[in-house]
């Protein structure tokens, strides 16, 4: 099943990459957020293969996180750039 973050955890991954633990708005927290999330979600599907539920909400995911970073690259491209190197996302 999917990993539930507690508050702390998602406090943390905003305040390292949105600037302020309560600043969940910002573009770069978010990325990180859905970042940390599909690296639980993959490492949950190596274990079970046939979770086609799971794999679906990857997919969704990963494709949200696509849309956020093509809309942060039209942004900032200098965000999008630092954002890409510190969560090591092939782009």
């Amino acid at each position: 099943m999917a990993e539930y973050l507690s508050k702390d955890k998602i406090e943390e991954i905003f305040k390292e990459h949105g600037g302020n633990s309560k600043n969940t708005g910002s573009i770069e927290g978010q990325i990180a957020l859905f970042t940390f999330r599909v690296q639980a979600l993959s490492d949950h599907l190596r274990a079970n293969k046939k979770d086609h539920a799971s794999r679906k909400a990857l997919l969704t995911l990963v494709g949200k996180r696509k849309r956020l970073l093509n809309y942060l690259m039209r942004q900032d491209i200098e965000k999008y750039r630092n954002i890409i190197d510190k969560l090591k996302i092939r782009k």
